[in-house]
């Protein structure tokens, strides 16, 4: 899929410089997946967040009752 896009100079030279990229698509192709995979792990983040944890949960105990199956 060709797209055009309008992208600042200065971040893409910073960004091709860093990343020692040979090419503005496979810089853009790079930069498209770290930001997909940063968004989804913030969305498991923010998953954590909302699970209500049960206070009274005894670890070790748990623990001892699988190591005797």
């Amino acid at each position: 899929m060709a797209t055009s896009l309008n992208i600042n100079d200065a971040l893409q030279q910073e960004a091709l410089a860093l990343d020692d990229q040979t090419t503005v698509d496979a810089l853009v192709d790079t930069a498209l997946r770290e930001y997909i995979q940063r968004r989804k792990r913030l969305k498991v983040l923010d998953l954590f967040g909302t699970i209500d944890y049960n206070q009274d949960y005894d670890y070790k105990q748990q623990r001892c009752k699988h190591e005797h199956h």
